[in-house]
């Protein structure tokens, strides 16, 4: 039995209006990195150039951007220079540091490193190197720069002030060296250079805030490098800032004692640099005076900038030694160049004193060089030597005189004590020689040898016969002393005798003193002989 089969249904494919799903993966791809080009290009800040002196530690694609520890960009390239002598970097920055594309900003490859100022970039010792960066303030914008071969000590931002210290000498103060204010560390050096002469240095120091307020128009700055040690009449004095300053040196400052800093000094003011504390402190000494002084003595102990002392008063300091040669005299004589500060004397002198220049002090000058001041070498230090031009009065000096218009003034001088002694001395030993010690000599050995034979002669002739007379001498004594005894008969008969005349003279005693009282008995005798 068949069954009728079934009709077959009719299908109709239904109308597809909505695309595949699998086409949507590359769409979102597609979207995807469009929007990853966009962000790039959103994002994609400013390419600068900076030029370092090599490329260590460098590599394109790796090393990166930093400002306060934030990445700010990453190097893309390192190629050198066309003349070979450096390298360049290219660096491309993100889009939040366009700011950094500007004047006056500063790049610096960052790596361990021993300064005056400690060890830095120790960090960079597992990261490595990157390249740090300090925004410049300015608004104009600059893609080429010049990298620093070491971080700047201050960065932009930071609080406090920056000056200008002027000085002789740069000593052993380096870049990073530390400031100290009474002892305490309040900035650092960033950097010297030499002044536009060549006379000098020109230091650049930075205080940081809020010790920039005890900077002001009376501070004092001075070298504080190293031991300040002094052997002087006070004894032996040391002083140092700290341990760092021997070592790396240092700068110092303070107002003098007794003085307050005076109104706050503005940025970048230019201050003077000295020597030492001592010299930093002394008051301003205002114009000097240029003096010459000649000697006839040797200047060994004598040193440029030993002081020129007027009674304990330190009135300057040697400038220049030198030698003149005397055609005239056939002779050298040193020439010895110092500058005087009058300012220093009129300081502590009770009455106000004439200038230098003026007609007063022309002839106060005058006055004193005929009274007797001169200049004269003297001992310092027993120890060491040295000496100093002491200026002082000596009454019975030879007369001399002074022309006060010439420049520099010749002031007269008078020989050391002690050369005096010397020259002294050496006359004394030059007349010595001329004494004939030989001759002597053999005179006075003769007269020894005569006299020797004279004591011979008197040893065996004189003396025996002297001897026979003190024995005769001796007899006679010893007869007299016998004559002369008590017990003796002469002895008796004279002392009989002696009273004999003591009664006779007691006898015209009262003889005398009866015709004293009647003198009359001459004539007619004593009345009971009267008949």
């Amino acid at each position: 039995m068949h069954l009728p089969t079934p009709p077959r249904p009719d299908i109709k494919p239904r109308k597809r209006w909505i695309p595949s799903l699998i086409w949507l993966v590359p769409l979102i791809c597609a979207l995807i990195g469009v929007a990853l080009v966009v962000k790039s290009v959103t994002d994609k800040g400013p390419t600068v150039t900076v030029t370092f002196s090599n490329a260590e530690g460098m590599e394109a694609g790796k090393t990166k951007v930093k400002y306060k520890d934030v990445e700010i960009g990453s190097v893309q390239a390192v190629a050198l220079s066309k003349d070979l002598q450096h390298v360049i970097v290219t660096i491309e920055l993100t889009k939040q540091a366009e700011k950094f594309a500007s004047r006056g900003t500063r790049f610096w490859v960052v790596r361990p490193r021993v300064g005056a100022n400690g060890i830095s970039g120790l960090g960079t010792l597992l990261s490595g190197a990157y390249i740090g960066v300090d925004v410049g303030q300015s608004s104009e914008r600059q893609t080429a720069f010049v990298g620093l071969e070491s971080p700047p000590i201050v960065t932009s931002g930071q609080p406090g002030h920056q000056y200008t210290l002027r000085g002789d000498s740069l000593g052993s103060v380096d870049i990073g060296a530390p400031i100290f204010y009474r002892r305490i560390q309040v900035g650092q050096v960033v950097g010297f250079s030499l002044d536009p002469h060549g006379t000098g240095v020109i230091v650049n120091v930075f205080v940081n805030a809020p010790f920039d307020q005890y900077v002001g128009t009376n501070t004092r700055w001075w070298h504080a490098s190293g031991v300040d040690l002094r052997l002087d009449s006070n004894g032996l004095k040391l002083n140092t800032q700290s341990l760092a300053t021997v070592v790396v040196g240092g700068l110092a400052f303070q107002s003098p004692p007794g003085q307050d800093a005076g109104q706050p000094a503005a940025d970048k003011a230019a201050f003077r640099l000295a020597s030492d504390e001592s010299d930093a402190m002394r008051e301003p000494d205002g114009a000097p005076l240029n003096v010459v002084m000649r000697f006839n003595q040797s200047l060994r102990g004598l040193s440029v900038g030993a002081p020129v002392d007027l009674r304990g008063i330190a009135l300057g300091q040697v400038t220049d030694i030198g030698i003149e040669y005397n055609e005239k005299e056939k002779s050298f004589s040193m020439k010895v160049s110092m500058a005087l500060y009058p300012d220093r004397l009129s300081r502590r002198s009770n009455e106000a004193l004439p200038a230098p220049n003026s007609q007063g002090g022309h002839e106060l000058l005058e006055n004193l060089v005929m009274e007797g001041m001169r200049g004269q070498l003297r001992t310092g230090n027993l120890l060491t030597g040295q000496l100093f031009v002491a200026l002082d009065m000596f009454p019975k000096a030879p007369r001399a005189s002074v022309d006060v218009h010439r420049n520099p003034i010749e002031l007269p001088t008078v020989p050391n004590t002690l050369d005096e002694l010397q020259v002294q001395i050496a006359d004394i030993a030059r007349k010595l020689n001329q004494v004939p010690f030989d001759k002597i000599g053999a005179n006075l050995n003769g007269a020894l040898e005569n006299a020797n034979k004279l004591f011979g002669h008197m040893d065996t002739e004189i003396v025996p016969q002297a001897r026979d007379t003190l024995a005769a001498a001796q007899k006679t004594f010893s007869t007299a002393e016998t004559t002369l005894r008590q017990t003796a008969p002469l002895q008796s008969d004279i002392q009989d005798a002696m009273q004999e005349m003591t009664r006779t003279l007691q006898s015209l005693n009262a003889l005398a003193d009866y015709l004293e009282r009647h003198p009359q008995a001459l004539l007619f005798g004593k009345k009971g002989d009267q008949r």
